[in-house]
């Protein structure tokens, strides 16, 4: 699909220089991502859209213009594509969001609000498509394609099937299917995912995937089904498979997980790097301040090796062609005018940042008026839980004193993810369970939704906490509530605390409350500007290090993922404890 202009003959006129253009950004350095060229141009604009670039005659037609930016020499890049982003992950509104990005010279982000829609199923995914209308940034819209991520294994507030992404694709923004996390699903032909990856491919959507360690045969039958993206890339070597399989391999910098270096590694020896994009995922408030955005992202791949100019072209002409968008993310006539101005190429830090011919930032800046709003959905309480006691989180054991064989969650490591099943012999007082090394932590999942109850209690090894209890209702992707923590009536305290804020995060140690992160918009999201919420996501950070995780730059994220029963090999969810792989509830004792 193409960008359209909305007076295609005036833009004629004005790339025959009959008529004056409405922007003309002189003495620049073009970075031409689609030769790999940097020369000297003059760039002009019509109604948000390129309508010439002069590199012959730079004396030509330079009072044809009713705006003349003088470029002195800089270099010109497209604006950045964030080629996978959840917006709730910054904790942000939409509008919050564009105001923190767009200084940073993030134009377009292709966003999945799956978040929000586990949470408030369909109209949260509106909220978020409503939200971010008349923006000065581009927030495309990916319909979740797994809510839940895995269905039998997790309770969440809604259940999309094929019908629901049907609906959704009438919102005007919407440009693909979001990432199919349930692989297995794909892989195996399961009908209720076949009927929604064939309503994407009847409208004509891509499909992004998400498929972590996939390999082989079964990589093969995934991309056969449809999904050709994967943000869940890690390793070097699967890297290099995925690329040489036609995939787009979205290499990731999210505020908890760094593939670009890895990824890097991996391909760095391939000749061409057109499937090759850059993605946030998940990126904090106080991260994009201190950092940036996708500047961010590019410049750590500049820093391994990648050359400047390949780097940008990853982060903007490679995902406009992942998302299908033809004239987005170069610099030539017929394309968006959406543009950065920087003084260097590995700092890429923007002086100026036009999105649609217009001039929204300038020297780390907001210019454009984001207007707040109001919507009645960002004060409607999601905390449905039961009154919950002191017992609710107390394991009761099959025997009354001794020993008894538990199956438990086993981090493999305190920077990652990824878990596997053990089995240990715990200790049993009075027939309740307890624990018996500070390694060791009881994880509670309780279900947070209209309508479920559930709560599932478990074991989990090298979590990284040694003492008080750890809860969010920032649990993907079902965002129940969750809990890591040493004694009952910690957890106890720590989930009251949520539920009478309406969600969240909250650190509790010795019996008392360290800090609590409040996040009233569905638990996931802050009605704070960046700048105040980052301010409470380092307070958050402080008392999570507090409860032990100091070995890790971002704590607050730590917990996030000990409930997606996507990432191999075992995670939580309010029915117990999950073996990702072979999509089965397992036994807490043996």
């Amino acid at each position: 699909m193409k960008l359209q202009p909305k007076d295609k003959k005036q833009l004629l006129k004005a790339a025959l220089g009959e008529i004056p253009s409405d922007l003309l950004i002189k003495h620049v350095q073009l970075v031409n991502v689609i030769t790999g060229e940097i020369y000297p141009a003059n760039v002009f604009v019509y109604d948000g859209m390129i309508a010439h670039v002069e590199y012959k005659n730079l004396d030509a037609d330079l009072d044809k213009a009713a705006t003349v930016v003088d470029g002195q020499g800089h270099y010109l890049i497209p604006g950045f594509l964030d080629a996978h982003e959840h917006i709730e992950s910054s904790m942000m509104t939409p509008r919050n969001f564009a105001k923190a990005v767009l200084p940073h010279g993030t134009t377009t982000v292709i966003t999945d609000p799956h978040e929000i829609a586990n949470v408030w199923g369909m109209e949260g995914v509106r909220y978020m498509h409503d939200s971010g209308e008349d923006l000065p940034m581009r927030q495309l819209i990916d319909i979740p394609s797994c809510v839940p991520a895995v269905p039998g294994l997790e309770n969440a507030g809604a259940d999309f099937l094929a019908e629901q992404i049907e609906e959704l694709c009438g919102l005007k923004r919407v440009i693909g299917l979001a990432e199919v996390m349930d692989f297995l699903a794909v892989i195996h032909g399961e009908d209720r995912m076949m009927d929604i990856l064939k309503v994407a491919e009847d409208r004509g959507l891509y499909m992004q995937g998400h498929a972590p360690y996939v390999s082989g045969r079964m990589l093969s039958a995934y991309l056969c089904g449809g999904p050709n993206t994967c943000h869940e890339t890690r390793a070097s070597d699967e890297g290099l498979e995925k690329l040489r399989s036609a995939m787009y391999v979205d290499a990731r910098d999210s505020s908890i997980t760094k593939n670009v270096k890895d990824i890097w590694e991996g391909v760095k020896q391939v000749k061409f790097f057109d499937h090759l994009c850059f993605c946030t995922d998940d990126r904090e408030a106080d991260d994009i301040l201190n950092n940036g955005h996708m500047n961010d992202v590019v410049r750590n791949a500049i820093r391994c090796g990648m050359d400047p100019v390949t780097a940008i072209k990853s982060a903007t002409y490679n995902t406009a062609r992942e998302i299908k968008i033809e004239n987005l993310g170069a610099i030539a006539p017929g394309f968006v005018a959406d543009m950065l101005l920087v003084e260097s190429l590995e700092e890429l830090k923007p002086s100026h940042v036009f999105y649609n011919g217009e001039l929204v930032a300038e020297n780390g800046k907001l210019l454009a008026d984001i207007k707040d709003e109001s919507y009645a959905i960002e004060h409607r309480n999601s905390m449905h839980v039961k009154k919950l006691s002191v017992e609710d989180f107390r394991i009761q054991a099959p025997v009354e004193n001794g020993t008894v064989k538990v199956n438990l969650m086993e981090y493999k490591d305190l920077l990652l993810s990824s878990t596997l099943v053990s089995c240990e012999e715990l200790p049993v007082e009075n027939g309740y369970l307890k624990l018996n090394d500070d390694d060791l932590k009881f994880v509670a999942v309780v279900n947070r939704h209209e309508g479920h109850d559930t709560v599932a209690l478990g074991v989990v090894r090298g979590f990284g906490t040694t003492t008080g209890a750890l809860a969010s209702t920032v649990s993907h992707d079902s965002h129940n509530l969750t809990i890591v923590y040493d004694t009952a009536e910690n957890a106890l305290l720590a989930a009251n605390e949520l539920i009478a804020c309406g969600g969240g995060m909250c650190a509790v140690k010795d019996g008392a409350v360290l800090h609590t992160l409040q996040l009233p918009l569905a638990g996931l999201i802050s009605l704070k500007p960046a700048e105040e919420l980052a301010v409470d996501n380092a307070l958050m950070k402080d008392a999570n290090r507090a409860l032990g995780l100091v070995d890790m730059e971002n704590p607050l994220l730590r917990i996030v993922t000990l409930a997606l029963p996507v990432i191999p090999e075992a995670k939580m969810s309010d029915l117990g404890l999950i073996d990702v792989l072979k999509k089965e509830i397992v036994p807490l004792f043996v």
